[in-house]
């Protein structure tokens, strides 16, 4: 009995000792993972940030680049022919602006949920201007009396949806960069 109290009396603090170097060494180790962790995350946000910034300047371009391309004056003389008439016209210029629309729906990613729906309206607005100004009119009328109704009701307006959509995104571009 005594010799186990003798090899109790050694090794009961070397196996003390033991467990507490291990929780320290493991305490030790767990905390410079989450050092290491928590640097690449940060590294990783910067390389984002620098190559998401770019990106969404781009996006921003291309929806100002497509609200220009949607506004009446120059959806007009884009799709315009002289041999069409009006439901010809009306056709083109809806069909131009969804296309246009289609062709930039990923832009929505890059932009603020705001902004993207400034203009979507923006869009909905104009073809439902078109719709308008082409239900008063003879369907094979030339389609320059819809382009005339056309010129009358946003000269009516005081500022166009696409012309405020344009100014909105450029206020959130100004406000983010």
């Amino acid at each position: 009995m005594n010799q186990i109290f003798e090899i109790l009396k050694y090794t009961l603090p070397s196996i003390i000792v033991l467990f507490t170097a291990y929780f320290l060494i493991k305490t030790f180790l767990e905390n410079e993972n989450k050092k290491k962790v928590l640097e690449m995350k940060m590294n990783n946000q910067n390389n984002n940030q620098r190559f998401i910034t770019p990106v969404r300047l781009q996006a921003y371009e291309r929806i100002i680049l497509f609200l220009e391309r949607i506004s009446p004056n120059s959806l007009l003389l884009r799709v315009s022919e002289p041999n069409m008439n009006v439901a010809q016209l009306q056709t083109a210029m809806v069909i131009a602006i969804r296309e246009e629309y289609e062709h930039n729906l990923s832009q929505q990613l890059y932009i603020s949920s705001q902004a993207w729906q400034i203009v979507k309206n923006a869009k909905d607005d104009l073809i439902n201007v078109i719709n308008n100004a082409s239900s008063n009119l003879d369907k094979n009328a030339n389609s320059s009396e819809l382009a005339k109704v056309i010129f009358e009701l946003i000269a009516s307006v005081e500022k166009l949806p696409v012309d405020v959509a344009i100014e909105l995104v450029k206020n959130e571009i100004y406000q983010e960069f």
